[in-house]
């Protein structure tokens, strides 16, 4: 399977900020949307930066809430991990686990075309693993 398959399933709408956006206003955004992720683009669509939660809160940690006043721009991931719709959900899921983070954009012709979390490779990985059980016990009982 591959990450086209979660996009398929979950959809291809992805919040995105401008690196003027402040911190604080990054973190109105994730609230008010429920998300744990904002990728940060130019008009264009190309991935300028990403900028989590665990982000914020590691930067409040060390420098106060002051910080929240910055834009986005300071405080952001620049060296961002991507992946193609083509990659396989293994090999995703593999990338994250060893980068230790939690969200993967998905990237087409150098352009943002999605965003997945783990939670959403472990929950498309399981359905899988559900589907091939089923798919064995119905192939044992017609045996």
């Amino acid at each position: 399977m591959s990450v086209a398959s979660i996009l398929n399933h979950k959809g291809r709408d992805v919040v995105t900020a401008r690196s003027s956006a402040t911190l604080g206003e990054i973190c109105k955004m994730l609230a008010e949307k429920g998300i744990g992720a904002i990728v940060v683009t130019d008009d264009k669509g190309h991935i300028e930066g990403i900028v989590s939660e665990r982000d914020i809160v590691r930067m409040i940690g060390r420098s106060g809430a002051g910080i929240l006043d910055l834009p986005v721009g300071d405080g952001m991931t620049r060296a961002v991990v991507t992946c193609r719709e083509e990659d396989s959900i293994n090999a995703v899921m593999a990338r994250m686990s060893s980068g230790r983070f939690r969200h993967i954009p998905v990237v087409a012709e150098g352009k943002l075309a999605g965003l997945i979390s783990i939670g959403d490779v472990v929950k498309h990985r399981i359905a899988q693993v559900e589907q091939e059980a089923e798919q064995m016990r119905s192939y044992i009982a017609m045996a």
